[in-house]
């Protein structure tokens, strides 16, 4: 993992730089700016990224990470950068987004818990069976019990 630690009196950031110091290709940068999360100054041919698009590239991967999408993600920053009560706005939809987040992460874990249960009982299922057929799970051939899932 990459270490996010920069000089405080840095301003300005090459596109390569960031990409090093957050582990991300310069193509999702340039992705993310295509997509209006970034908005760099531009110095001839070069990108100049200010130290508000490092927050806001740091915000994306965050995002990123916990599931957001990059609407959601634009929706915080557009929030954000609504006037006065931007902020305010921008942490009562977070926690929303927050809830909604815990809760899909929380079905999903139950959704797993049930087919792992499924799992344990075919495979306790399959080795009675080779109990039964007196045949040591690695004597079994793999294959046809591979045709056998697949077809089930």
């Amino acid at each position: 993992m990459a270490k996010h630690v920069r000089k405080a009196t840095k301003t300005t950031y090459t596109i390569t730089e960031l990409a090093r110091e957050f582990d991300v290709t310069t193509r999702a940068i340039r992705f993310y700016e295509d997509q209006g999360l970034l908005k760099p100054e531009r110095r001839g041919r070069n990108r100049v990224y200010s130290k508000r698009d490092r927050v806001r590239l740091k915000l994306i991967l965050r995002g990123k990470r916990l599931g957001f999408t990059l609407q959601e993600t634009r929706e915080l920053f557009d929030l954000y950068d609504s006037a006065p009560s931007g902020e305010l706005a921008q942490m009562r939809y977070f926690l929303r987004k927050i809830r909604e987040r815990r809760a899909i992460l929380l079905q999903q874990r139950q959704d797993i818990e049930v087919v792992l249960s499924e799992l344990d009982a075919i495979e306790k299922q399959c080795r009675q069976r080779l109990a039964e057929m007196g045949v040591a799970e690695d004597e079994a051939p793999a294959a046809p019990a591979a045709e056998a899932a697949a077809e089930a």
